[in-house]
């Protein structure tokens, strides 16, 4: 085609014109496509474009013009000069070719973007891909959904911005995609919304439209900083996500507290969990659209509702994730009324594996800030739960945390509860009576025995003797139940017992290693002055503690000073417990 001159040029396009469209074979649409992109690789989409109008032509471009969308996209998203041309080809194609055809190539671009062009290429192609759509009367939810899918899965592909600065440079265009996508919608949107008895196709586009708008509240937004203050573009997007629900009579409540299984069956299952759990962000947190969700649900059932959510989010390692169900958690408890969550509650599937998460926050999770958060929540739900619920939660939590900072924590808040039940008029069994006893059992304990590492578990420890030391100065209290007294001085004798067992092996083991520390740095100074005067080197091969081995010698010398006077502060209110004991 290139080397053609203008006669065999000319010659070419009449024998397009003479053929029927069923006996032009894929010659000639490579001929073509070869065509156009030469005449635009030389600069001359003025001639392509008055090619593409030419009345006389107008068969060959129903025929083959979609061959041509590809070319003038990509010459499209280069913002030459000739950008208005390709713009007008392309406009002038969609009009005249097949819209199945035109549509079928549209969604074979998108299939195929380059990642570096995704958001360009996309912008590019909405309007026209707009356009094509409602050209289709049959099959038009059909093709909506098919548009919709391939334009979010690409959308997917794009980062999301993790910064305010970020988010304003939107250097890779996912926020100019949503502001786009937005736009792009509002027709079919409307479409849904002109008859309220639903007919087969206008239910079928409220299924399409449904289904992108729970993706998109998984990709992009559930990895989005949503904030109603800010009023970000991803804000703006997840507004117009919330308002297309709302528009297409899409019940609030019934997608986050009773998702149906016709919907869930929409989407993969994570996807659609992930996508509810950000819509009660969204709502309960961010209160979007909350002025249509009704008021009927009361704040102990949203909690039960949002906990599926909450332990869906809290599962993740992403931070995103973990800051939404953190959130989710605190503003679903703050309504609720203190001391009136029951123990049956722990009991259910999403509480459980919730308080799991939130314990993993608590131990593993590498970041201060949601430690901190998570704390502050722990705490909240503690205030939540009633008296039997709160035993059991303190009891379920001293066995399988492991943690020696949360399990003090958790010692902490029975001190407060013990406390609080010797109060007139709260007295009860769960904290003052005999149920009082399989909390201590929990408490008074070592962990391995007397091969305890005293300084891994010191939080406890103390926090464990505060609480004997305040139970012996309040004895009055507990003296009224005989059953709880006499079971208080054993447990108290055996742990002391054991306690002190474990101090002293503990003191003669880092004493010697201090010891051992201050010797091999003698020696190491010795060999240090020979080598100097030998000009030698001597390697030395002293074994170290394991858990020391890599530390420096003065820190590991601080390390061995401070377990010393950890094991005498032990040992002094060991004593001063059992002072106590004794003038009871």
């Amino acid at each position: 085609m290139l080397l053609m001159n203008d006669d065999q040029l000319n010659g070419v396009i009449q024998s397009w014109r003479d053929t029927k469209e069923e006996d032009l074979k894929p010659e000639d649409y490579q001929q073509f496509k070869n065509f156009g992109s030469f005449c635009l690789t030389e600069g001359d989409s003025q001639q392509l474009l008055a090619f593409l109008r030419d009345d006389s032509n107008q068969d060959i471009v129903r025929y083959m013009g979609c061959v041509l969308l590809d070319p003038l996209v990509n010459e499209v998203v280069k913002r030459k000069k000739n950008h208005d041309d390709c713009q007008a080809a392309i406009t002038h194609l969609t009009m005249t070719c097949s819209p199945e055809n035109v549509l079928h190539c549209w969604l074979k671009i998108l299939a195929d973007i380059d990642p570096g062009a995704i958001s360009e290429i996309i912008i590019a192609i909405l309007p026209h891909l707009q356009t094509v759509l409602f050209k289709l009367d049959e099959r038009k939810a059909v093709s909506v959904g098919l548009a919709l899918s391939a334009l979010q899965k690409q959308l997917s592909r794009l980062p999301v911005p993790y910064t305010e600065q970020q988010e304003e440079d939107d250097e890779l265009g996912l926020c100019r995609c949503c502001t786009a996508l937005a736009l792009f919608m509002e027709p079919f949107v409307e479409e849904a919304k002109k008859k309220d008895d639903p007919c087969v196709g206008e239910d079928d586009l409220k299924i399409e439209l449904l289904k992108f708008c729970m993706k998109s509240l998984r990709d992009p937004l559930l990895e989005a900083d949503l904030n109603r203050e800010r009023q970000s573009a991803l804000w703006l997007f997840a507004v117009e996500i919330t308002a297309i629900l709302h528009a297409i009579r899409e019940s609030l409540s019934e997608l986050i507290f009773f998702s149906s299984l016709r919907k869930s069956t929409l989407m993969d299952t994570s996807v659609f969990k992930e996508s509810r759990a950000c819509l009660a962000y969204l709502l309960f947190v961010q209160l979007l659209a909350m002025d249509s969700f009704p008021a009927v649900f009361s704040p102990v059932f949203i909690l039960q509702c949002n906990m599926e959510h909450i332990s869906q989010l809290l599962s993740s390692k992403k931070e995103s994730h973990l800051l939404k169900g953190l959130a989710l958690l605190e503003k679903s408890l703050e309504k609720v009324e203190d001391d009136c969550l029951p123990v049956g509650l722990l009991e259910q599937k999403s509480f459980h594996s919730s308080l799991q998460n939130l314990q993993c926050i608590l131990t593993d999770c590498p970041m201060l800030h949601l430690r901190k958060s998570g704390l502050k929540i722990l705490q909240l739900f503690i205030n939540k739960l009633d008296l039997e619920a709160r035993h059991k939660f303190f009891r379920y939590m001293l066995k399988t945390s492991h943690h020696a900072g949360l399990e003090s924590y958790i010692v902490n808040n029975i001190r407060g509860q013990v406390e609080l039940s010797m109060k007139q008029g709260n007295a009860n069994k769960w904290f003052l009576g005999n149920e009082l006893i399989s909390l201590l059992e929990l408490v008074l304990r070592l962990p391995e025995c007397a091969e305890t590492d005293l300084l891994t578990n010191m939080d406890r420890i103390m926090e464990s003797l505060n609480l004997l030391r305040y139970m012996f100065l309040r004895d009055k209290e507990l003296r009224r139940n005989t059953f709880v007294w006499d079971e208080l001085i054993r447990i108290k004798d055996e742990y002391l017992k054991l306690l002190r067992v474990c101090i002293s092996m503990s003191r003669a083991y880092y004493s010697a290693e201090l010891k051992a520390l201050r010797e091999d740095q003698r020696l190491q100074a010795k060999e240090a002055r020979d080598a100097a005067r030998s000009n030698r080197l001597i390697k030395s091969m002293t074994v170290k503690p394991e858990k020391m081995a890599n530390m420096p010698p003065e820190v590991q010398h601080q390390v061995l000073q401070i377990a010393l006077v950890t094991f005498d502060l032990m040992e002094s209110l060991i004593i001063r417990i059992e002072e106590i004991a004794e003038k009871k």
